[in-house]
């Protein structure tokens, strides 16, 4: 007969974590969130090959990790994974672009040709959030540059119907410009001399290249822990599939990618081992993760075949549907602790460490705190990273508020039925993901800071000032139903939660 666990499974909600003793050296300036990877041999005193300087990567989704939140996601210390479910050609240039990024130089994403109107400009700025406005002959990116509009041109309600942009801009001739080529020290130099608070950057042709700002000029004292290669390109990863693995993994080798990922519902299966195996043999030095995974049967399957990390977790995720459709998974908080401890049985057995990630179930900030001291050295988040600017999908105002679009890749949206399909008939596919919507919530920096603001105070109230600290030493406490109703506001009038007459 089948096999019953005595055990549900739980969720993070269900779980606190009891405070340690906090001794006088365990202050927040202390704590160091640098996590591994990738695997390495721990018991020959290796070093991880790629480490992170904070636990956090972004998923593998069309509407989370593109080139734009992977700068922004390294610049902080982390790793995003760009999406699969899309050309080799597109994903490569998408890796490659990230690994061209000059720190301070920025590609202007907001740009309007000058017979645009000021209407249209107010519209773009409302839809991109930047108020500094490239004006250029095809209103593209690296057209010719003839002037640069900001918001302290113009006032809106005192311009003609249809004013044109070219009336309130300031033109090429008027601004202070630099060639390309320019070090970064060098732009920052002309923008305080000049007393300025952009630069633009042009061509021989005099076609714009980037834009260097004056609130950009302390960028990495502002990124303290920007995640850097050895020639001090930023780190970004990449989703692969099982089917097209041996064309797509040298196009991404070759653009620069520094880690990849096999990116299914379900990865305990013969389809991921023999694309490790077939990777690890062409490219020895490859790094690949593999999963998803929700038990010690489904780790040490991978680990056997090669994964350089492991992910855990199925059905959990915001917009993921696979439980309702298919009645296979199980609670992140229960497969994060059955892994982590399969994980440290590997370790004692071969000498290898295999970093292992919790990927879906995470909906408040200290979910992280409480995966990581499950075991899990990093979490991979979605929904997370999806609210932020530097997503790639629209901001829109729907019922009166902002939102960005957020979809599952096992959607109809994404039609990325490469991920799921297991080699049926044509026309047996289903959805295993929702098309949603998730308040917008401003910009990645800001955010993040706050959360790992509160991932390090928390790890300070358990005595400890690093991950594997956390996972030695944590005290885990299961709630009861009424212990979890306990924990949030009750039995009050929150103020901000009554709308006046």
């Amino acid at each position: 007969m089948a096999y019953f666990f005595e055990e549900p499974s739980h969720t993070f909600d269900e779980y606190l974590l009891i405070p340690g003793y906090t001794g006088p050296d365990c202050i927040p300036a202390n704590v160091s969130l640098k996590t591994p990877v990738v695997r390495y041999n721990k018991k020959k005193g290796e070093t991880c090959p790629l480490t992170m300087n904070i636990p956090f990567t972004s998923a593998v989704m069309q509407s989370v990790s593109d080139d734009k939140l992977a700068v922004a996601l390294a610049k902080e210390g982390g790793i995003s994974f760009i999406y699969g479910s899309q050309t080799i050609e597109n994903q490569a240039a998408m890796v490659a672009r990230v690994k061209a990024y000059k720190a301070g130089f920025v590609t202007s994403d907001t740009n309007i040709r000058p017979e645009q109107t000021l209407v249209e400009l107010v519209s773009l700025i409302e839809q991109t959030g930047h108020s500094t406005v490239a004006v250029t002959e095809n209103g593209e990116a690296n057209g010719k540059l003839l002037g640069i509009i900001t918001e302290r041109d113009y006032r809106i309600n005192h311009c003609a119907e249809g004013a044109k942009v070219s009336e309130y801009m300031t033109a090429l001739k008027d601004l202070v410009k630099a060639e390309d080529g320019i070090t970064l020290e060098e732009a920052n130099e002309i923008i305080w001399k000049n007393k300025i608070n952009q630069l633009p950057i042009v061509d021989k042709n005099g076609n714009l290249m980037y834009l260097v700002f004056r609130k950009d000029a302390a960028s990495h004292t502002e990124h303290p822990l920007e995640l850097l290669d050895a020639e001090k390109r930023y780190i970004v990863g990449a989703g692969i599939n099982t089917r097209d693995y041996m064309e797509r993994v040298p196009a991404l080798l070759k653009a620069g990618v520094d880690v990849m990922t096999l990116d299914s519902s379900e990865g305990f299966t013969e389809w991921q081992k023999r694309a490790l195996q077939d990777i690890h043999a062409k490219w020895p030095e490859a790094k690949v993760g593999a999963g998803n995974v929700v038990d010690a049967d489904g780790f040490r399957f991978l680990a056997e075949a090669g994964a350089d990390f492991i992910k855990i977790g199925i059905g959990g995720g915001s917009i993921c549907i696979t439980r309702e459709q298919k009645g296979i998974g199980r609670g992140q908080a229960t497969a994060t602790i059955e892994v982590a401890k399969a994980r440290d049985e590997y370790y004692k057995e071969t000498g290898i460490y295999i970093p292992i990630c919790s990927d879906g179930g995470i909906v408040h900030d200290h979910h992280v705190t409480l995966a990581l001291a499950m075991g899990a050295d990093f979490v991979m988040l979605g929904r997370y990273f999806a609210r932020f600017d530097e997503s790639p999908t629209n901001k829109l105002i729907v019922n009166g508020s902002y939102v960005k679009e957020y979809w599952g890749e096992g959607s109809n949206r994404a039609r990325n039925w490469q991920r799921y399909d297991l080699g049926g008939k044509k026309g047996m596919a289903f959805e295993e993901g929702v098309d949603s919507y998730v308040p917008y919530a401003g910009s990645l920096h800001d955010n993040l800071n706050t959360t790992i603001s509160k991932i390090i105070h928390t790890m300070c109230n358990c005595g400890v000032l690093t991950i594997p600290e956390l996972q030695q030493n944590a005290k885990i406490t299961l709630l009861s139903p009424a212990s979890i109703r306990e924990g949030s506001a009750h039995d009050v009038i929150v103020k901000n939660s009554i709308k006046a007459n």
